[in-house]
């Protein structure tokens, strides 16, 4: 049997967010949140603040090849999801709701009970995977402010 007739690989990792391979995933989230809020309201994560303690950056690679990621930030009593980012040309295909699902196995073996999250208005297909996925609406937390544009979510985890 041929690789050729093998179908696509999936799989979820904590990587290294310096890797170069992940350029395409960790650069262009700045410009895609920028476009979605000209009004700069979001401030992505850094790459810098990506590998400090506490901090974990998955990925999803289709045949080893990185095609989202999202990272997990330890907040004390919760873990914050941020920098969730699918490549354009996969999207659609249900990745985003794998890699969520993967970032809160994650957030579970490391001992987290609550995820909390921001969203902007704009990202309409992110807050409804979010609601689908069992998040709600709740006050703004940690760095967070009342902002018009954002969504402060949260999910207890089982």
């Amino acid at each position: 049997m041929s690789d050729e007739s093998l179908p696509p690989r999936l799989e979820f990792r904590v990587d290294d967010p310096s890797l170069p391979e992940l350029r395409p995933l960790i650069e262009p989230t700045d410009g895609y949140l920028a476009e979605l809020h000209p009004t700069g309201n979001i401030e992505p994560v850094s790459l810098a603040a990506l590998q400090r303690p506490g901090v974990s950056l998955l990925t999803a690679r289709v045949d080893g090849e990185p095609v989202a990621c999202g990272a997990c930030i330890d907040g004390g009593d919760y873990m914050e999801v941020k920098r969730m980012y699918v490549l354009p040309a996969c999207r659609g295909l249900g990745l985003g709701k794998q890699l969520l699902e993967a970032i809160e196995h994650h957030i579970r073996r490391l001992g987290g009970r609550l995820v909390r999250l921001e969203a902007g208005t704009a990202q309409a297909e992110a807050l409804e995977l979010y609601e689908r996925a069992g998040y709600r609406r709740c006050p703004p937390f940690g760095e967070h402010h009342a902002n018009p544009r954002s969504v402060c979510m949260e999910k207890a985890l089982a």
